[in-house]
């Protein structure tokens, strides 16, 4: 149960006064739909209005206080559209306040002729005069309360105001509970840290632009809360799993020599290493949760395959789960004649899979016919029944929810789990999202890969390019091409796909397809597959084929206005080309000028191919934001952290939460119970479920 301490938190935001369901609507949009939300969402910038200049002096354009006498109301002539001004001067000289559309009553009430009063907001110069226009504030001087001199200003959306945001988040924070710390006292000395609902407060108070930098005392302590309650809960996961007992694989290599003789390459070192971590997490009576890392074409699949060898050697069942279809059918291509020198049987089941064809398939396996089973989406459907479910592989693990993850292990007697990833994660990244597994990282590449001869060029010499290409496919080459957008957009000067299709078209003839993320899933499949036998020389993409498809002869990618991708993007598209022994080429067309970012992106992809290296860089330059993107669905968005700068804090919060759960593994202690309070408060209850379940 949630401590009822939290509960003032936990309420609906239309909870708060002058917050109807409107209003609440629009704040859930820039915040969330609860009063916890809004407290979470730190100010994104500061209104200081602490600069009180003479009216002689005060500059144009800058948010100032002035303080000034009313001198005299000149309300525009009855039935004329014009403003309404008020003359107001100090010693100095005047100053006039401009309104439109406003009620005569109302500002002769607010600004009395005669009195003294404290103006607030921006100056302009109109024909040679001082104006001010809808002044932000307009405040007695002997009720300096009326006019907060630092104002923070939140992210917002269509149609609410700043006014608004302030007045409800400064309403959220009268809900703050003092809650028991739950922090290291000593830590917190050594830091200069505050306590947690001081942090909070002073967080939503900011005095100056460095109390809003993610470096400032204030937000390093609640960042490190973040990081710890992201920390905490993922070890709580993995002690749960631990206890949940597995099954202990123990093959006899008879398969895995049989293939090692068919292969006809030796392993590499950093592939061995993965196996054998891999092989003693699968003898060992817990249930193996491994993530395996490696780049494009670094051997992953080979390594996967051994690991099914040793499932199939004791006697048990695997499934492989790819993102595409066409990976899966990829997948069955090249593991076939392995699989047939070690005498193992491969089976498919995709979602093009119908009738009686499926129904053989489902019976085989459920006879235990099949040995290993791959596929897409379509494995974790209800009527997929194995016989002896022990290991399950999922490729490109960032593109399934959790749900399906579990849905495939749900088929077998706790499976033990492998999951991989051609995307290269920066460690403190990985360490956010897969901190609740083993890791694994393949950093060689097969032996007799060429490396991709990486070029920046600008858009301007683009008819080199294709000329270029037309010689390349007349000897029988083939190439990517990548543009940005699907569609021709009027925002945004970017060649779409559709549009730089049509050109190469006119220019290379019917040797041109193109495949994008909008067309329906069989369209798409039949153009890769086309692509893949040859049949087509160029292909024209957006980013949909950033992961899911492998034609050797693809020797050129083209990446049309690289600039706008991200590093790690960049990478996965370049690791397309030169998985043959072919000489192969990445030309990053981009349009000049190149911002410092986008150029230092660029020459990181022209100096490195280890995605490692590059992934690191992406974040720095980046930020982690940016670097999640849509796609990663299974890394946790932080609120208060930033993993680009908050590094180090994560690193501690590590430390801190496995000596946690050494010393007090059920959080029944004093510190115990208030870091289940932090678990709550940042939306990680299901590690505290776990702890109830037992």
């Amino acid at each position: 149960m949630r401590p009822s301490i939290l509960n003032p938190l936990f309420a609906d935001i239309t909870v708060l006064t002058g917050v109807g369901p409107k209003i609440a609507a629009l704040i859930g949009r820039a915040a969330g739909p609860r009063v916890v939300d809004l407290i979470l969402t730190p100010p994104a910038g500061l209104v200081d209005r602490s600069f009180q200049p003479k009216i002689a002096e005060a500059p144009t354009g800058k948010t100032l206080t002035l303080r000034v006498t009313v001198n005299k109301h000149d309300p525009p002539p009855k039935g004329r559209r014009l403003p309404y001004k008020v003359i107001c001067s100090d010693e100095t000289g005047f100053i006039t306040l401009v309104y439109f559309r406003a009620r005569a009553d109302y500002l002769q009430n607010i600004l009395p002729e005669g009195e003294t009063r404290l103006i607030s907001g921006k100056v302009e110069e109109f024909n040679g005069a001082r104006q001010m226009s809808h002044p932000d504030y307009v405040t007695d001087p002997d009720k300096p309360d009326d006019m907060p001199i630092f104002e923070p200003i939140y992210p917002l959306t269509a149609g609410l105001t700043a006014g608004v945001m302030r007045k409800a988040v400064a309403q959220a924070l009268k809900r703050v509970p003092d809650l028991a710390e739950w922090q290291d006292e000593s830590w917190l000395k050594a830091r200069d840290w505050p306590h947690w609902k001081k942090a909070m407060l002073a967080m939503h108070a900011p005095e100056s632009q460095a109390e809003l930098s993610a470096m400032a005392p204030t937000r390093q302590r609640l960042a490190y809360d973040e990081l710890l309650a992201n920390q905490l809960a993922l070890l709580l996961i993995r002690k749960a799993r631990i206890k949940s007992r597995g099954r202990s694989i123990v093959g006899d290599n008879s398969l895995r020599n049989k293939a090692r003789k068919a292969l006809p390459f030796a392993l590499t070192g950093a592939q061995e290493q993965a196996l054998d971590d891999i092989y003693t997490d699968m003898k060992a009576p817990e249930r193996m949760v491994r993530l395996l890392q490696g780049d494009v074409g670094s051997g992953k699949t080979i390594v996967a395959f051994f690991a099914m060898l040793a499932a199939a050697e004791s006697g048990a069942q695997s499934a492989l789960m790819a993102p595409t279809e066409i990976l899966a059918r990829q997948h069955l291509e090249s593991l076939s004649m392995l699989a047939d020198a070690a005498g193992i049987t491969l089976g498919i089941l995709t979602g093009r899979d119908k009738g009686s064809q499926r129904r053989a398939t489902l019976e085989k396996l459920a006879n235990g016919e099949i040995d290993v089973l791959l596929g897409t989406h379509a494995l974790f459907q209800d009527d997929v029944v194995f016989k002896d479910l022990g290991l399950v592989i999922i490729d490109e693990q960032h593109r399934f929810g959790v749900r399906q993850r579990v849905a495939l292990t749900q088929k077998g007697p706790k499976p033990d789990l492998l999951v991989m990833t051609a995307t290269p994660i920066p460690r403190t990244l990985s360490l956010t999202a897969y901190g609740d597994m083993d890791h694994s990282r393949i950093t060689e590449k097969p032996p007799g890969r060429k490396p991709v001869d990486t070029r920046t060029i600008p858009m301007n010499r683009i008819e080199e390019i294709i000329a270029g290409l037309r010689r390349a496919t007349a000897n029988g080459e083939q190439a990517y091409w990548v543009c940005p957008l699907v569609e021709e957009s009027e925002v945004l000067d970017l060649t779409a796909a559709e549009e730089r299709f049509e050109t190469l078209k006119a220019a290379l003839g019917d040797q041109v397809g193109l495949v994008h993320g909008k067309m329906a899933g069989p369209d798409k499949d039949a153009i890769m597959e086309r692509f893949y036998n040859g049949e087509i020389k160029v292909l024209i993409a957006t980013t949909v084929i950033e992961v899911g498809v492998n034609a050797p002869n693809a020797t050129i990618m083209i990446i049309e206005h690289a600039e706008r991708f991200g590093l790690a993007q960049l990478h996965q598209l370049r690791g397309r080309v030169g998985r043959g022994d072919k000489k192969s080429s990445c030309i990053l067309l981009y349009k000049a000028p190149l911002g410092e970012t986008a150029k230092a992106r660029l020459n990181v992809l022209r100096e490195t191919e280890d995605g490692f290296v590059i992934a690191e860089e992406d974040l720095r330059l980046r930020g982690a934001g940016d670097v999640l993107g849509a796609a990663q669905s299974g890394f946790p968005r932080f609120r208060l952290a930033d993993i680009a700068v908050h590094g180090e804090l994560l690193a501690a919060a590590r430390d801190d939460a496995e000596l946690i759960i050494r010393r007090d593994a059920d959080l029944k202690s004093e510190r115990g119970e208030a870091l289940r309070a932090l678990l709550y408060l940042f939306n990680r209850d299901d590690a505290v479920k776990l702890l109830s379940a037992g």
